[in-house]
């Protein structure tokens, strides 16, 4: 959402914060450290692209994944307080995140919800999370366990 005005930006702020997390799934989702970081580097700056970055990178070298670990099917902003501070939006926002996670043999559907102190900045033109600091994650077991046939491995 380039271009945006702050006051804009605030009036649109339930639309602009699921917009930004989405591209920050879609860089989770791949496995190469370079494309995650330039996927995060569009819509995070600073802090948030350095904590961010390190997070997934981590992730990975613990779980030694070399492929695609995640799919991600809904993004639902819950719940948002969204105050201006200049040109900085600072928001408190809890969201629904529902997807398939893969494990060696089998995937898991997830309903994770996400509680985070976000601040949104333009940046370059753009709308940025510049900092990103997660407040509370409750990773509910919603779903089904799904083998993983040869074929998908």
């Amino acid at each position: 959402m380039p271009g945006m005005t702050v006051p804009v930006a605030y009036e649109l702020s339930d639309e602009l914060i699921p917009a930004l997390l989405i591209v920050i799934y879609e860089a989770f989702a791949q496995t190469q450290e370079d494309t995650i970081y330039d996927q995060l580097a569009k819509v995070t700056h600073g802090d948030a692209l350095e904590y961010l970055y390190l997070e997934r990178v981590g992730a990975m070298e613990g779980n030694g994944l070399d492929q695609a670990d995640q799919t991600i099917h809904e993004i639902s902003l819950l719940d948002s307080l969204v105050t201006q501070s200049d040109e900085t939006l600072e928001v408190d926002a809890t969201w629904q995140v529902i997807g398939t996670v893969g494990h060696a043999d089998h995937l898991h559907v997830r309903g994770n919800t996400y509680y985070a102190a976000l601040s949104i900045s333009p940046i370059d033109g753009a709308w940025r999370i510049t900092d990103f600091d997660l407040l509370e994650v409750s990773r509910d077991s919603a779903g089904e366990v799904f083998q993983v046939s040869e074929e998908n491995q």
